[in-house]
Parts: structure tokens; sequence; C-alpha cells
């Protein structure tokens, strides 16, 4: 699914190495908030008392996670095998930052997840107190709502309502994308991980659908998809536009100016897909919510540069997802800079090799 804008919150849940222990007090203490929230979904199915579309939620979420594990390959264990109702529409707010003239993201280190280009608060006012102080650094920020965020497997983590608000597809994605998260994590390589886990929801929704009654439902989700591909390679202009800006060597003035005039042109390009291809359906409304800035477009790499790839390795596996997670992780043992290479090769690089 692209750009979620909902990014896991794995750093807020690790010791930090630059941060202060004000920040990692309040990352474990809402971590461990939710743990002590969590309730078997076994024991709320048995009970008789949750509502009819909570069951509906529950029992869904069990089927998707029993696809995760048998079809997908990802990890057997105690995660989404527990419920935590948080009555919030999300769980966790992450803060991007750039500085001014640069695509490229602020990066935060920690001990488990390494170093990563957001930095996730329990608590929204947190969250948008940290991203004014880096305003006032002079960096753009963005802050983005979380549904689900992972511990990389040293907890259960557990399903949360935030899951809920979307469809069934959409569901399925949150899932298979966190389960990849604990069944593959390069510590530091953002890029990396979430290119895989993308590529891991993806797959999974798509022969999820496929599979039992939900054939129906693929169409409209292939059509998401597709319109997810154009507004990618909107938002990867726009980039490409900004980055010769930033290395123009003009006054700082007339660089915001530009800036400005690039940014704007983005929402009146958007707006033309969404009348002319889309048929009036938002899909990616959330994205123009705040304000557009370096912040809010920094990670577009890390969600889909590396799709390709993995689409690669997903044919040379024959389309076995067992086959597929061994070589996934065979790439993820490269050095920094060979994995890099192989993850940022052109798409028509590739498919002029193997027909993709």
């Amino acid at each position: 699914m692209f750009l979620r804008c909902l990014l896991p919150a794995v750093g807020a849940l690790c010791l930090a190495a630059c941060a202060s222990p004000a920040y990692y007090s309040q990352a474990i203490s809402g971590h461990l908030d939710m743990m002590h929230q969590r309730k078997n979904i076994s024991d709320i199915l048995e009970s008789g008392s949750a509502s009819p579309e909570l069951v509906r939620e529950l029992e869904l979420s069990e089927e998707i996670r029993q696809f995760a594990i048998t079809r997908l390959q990802l990890p057997d264990n105690a995660s989404y095998t527990q419920f935590v109702e948080t009555g919030r529409d999300a769980v966790t707010w992450n803060v991007l930052a750039a500085e001014e003239f640069s695509i490229d993201p602020k990066r935060w280190c920690f001990l488990v997840s390494g170093c990563v280009p957001y930095r996730g608060y329990f608590n929204q006012q947190k969250a948008e107190n940290f991203a004014a102080k880096l305003a006032r650094q002079g960096y753009d920020t963005a802050v983005s709502p979380a549904v689900a965020y992972s511990t990389l497997g040293w907890f259960d983590d557990p399903l949360l309502d935030t899951m809920f608000q979307y469809s069934d597809a959409q569901l399925a994605g949150f899932i298979f994308h966190e389960l990849a998260h604990q069944q593959l994590y390069v510590p530091g390589d953002t890029d990396f991980n979430e290119s895989y886990a993308s590529f891991v929801e993806e797959t999974g929704v798509r022969l999820w659908l496929e599979s039992g009654e939900r054939q129906q439902e693929l169409p409209g989700w292939l059509e998401r998809q597709a319109a997810g591909l154009q507004f990618n390679a909107l938002l990867q202009d726009t980039i490409t536009k900004l980055r010769a800006v930033y290395s123009s060597g003009l006054p700082a003035g007339r660089m915001r100016e530009e800036k400005s005039a690039v940014l704007e042109n983005l929402r009146s390009d958007y707006r033309s897909l969404v009348e002319s291809s889309w048929g009036g359906r938002d899909y990616f409304a959330s994205f123009f919510s705040g304000e557009l800035n370096n912040a809010s477009l920094a990670l577009v790499n890390s969600y889909r540069g590396g799709s390709c790839v993995f689409e690669l390795l997903y044919r040379e596996a024959n389309r076995d997802m067992g086959r597929f997670q061994q070589l996934a992780a065979s790439r993820a043992q490269l050095g920094k800079d060979q994995r890099r290479d192989w993850l940022n090769q052109p798409c028509e690089v590739i498919a002029s090799g193997t027909d993709l």
C-alpha cells in the first residue's frame, strides 16, 4: 500500500542513543500502557459481550493472521492474538524533519532499530511540541499519525482498534506489513526495511484477495494500487524538481520562491489526477491535509524505492513466499553499500533483463 503516511513507530520503543530520558520515558510508559490493556481475542469472542462489529473485525484479523503465517511465511507467534481498545484515531505520532533546502530526512539513532528518519510519540501533543521545537531551529517538519507499530518481535504486538478504521484489505495490509518487520529488519536501513515490508504487504493483500471468496474485491484494490503508482510518480517528479532547486546555487530568497512554486504545482497536478484519472476519488487526501514541505516528502523513496528488486526476487523464487523470504534474508546480509546499490536498481534496468 503506497505511502501510508502511517509509519511504524519502531524507534519509539528502543532506548535512544541520542534522545533525552524524557523521550524514552514516554516511549516505554506508552508501550507498557498498551501491554497492560491487552485482552486475549479468544476470551473476548467467547465472552459473548463484544459488539457484532468488533466480533467481525476480530474474527477477520484472526483469518488474516493465519494467512500471514501459512501463505506468506511470516512469524507464527502471539502477535495479534490480543486486542487493545485505545479509543483513539492513532496509536503513535511520528515526527519527521528535513532542512529547509534538503529533501533528505533528519535521522535519530537508537540501540535496537539503528538510525531512523522519524521519532515516535504515544502522545500527540508531545509530538507536536517536538516538531515545533525543530521548526524553530529552521527545519521543515511533519507529524504523521500511525495506526500500528512493530516492536520487531521483542514483544507480542497487540491488535489495535485504530487498525479497524479502513477497509478489510487495508487491515490485512497493516498486519502483513508489521509482521514483515518482525520477519526481517536491518538496523538503520529504513529504505530496505520499508521496501521489503511494503512488498510483502502488497503481495500478501493481493494473494489474500485472490483466495477464498474475496475475488470481487480485487478490481477495486488493483485500481487503488494503480492510482498509488501514479501518485508515486508525481511525488518522485516533485522531489527531482526540488533537488534541482536546492543544488542551483540561487540565493536563499529565490530558492524559497522556487520551492513554493514546485509544491504548489504538486497540489495542482494532484487535483488533475483526482479529476481526470481517478473519477473524483481522492485517494491520498490525508497527504495534503497538513503543510507540504521537505519533511512530508522525505520518506517517499523508503516505501517505493525497492519494489522492483523485491518483485524480481519473488519471481526468482517462482512466487514461493518461503523461498522469497530466504532470498530477501540473503540480501539483508549484504554490506551496506552493496545492499543500497542492489535496492536502488532502476526498474527499467531490471525489467529489460528479466521481462519484469
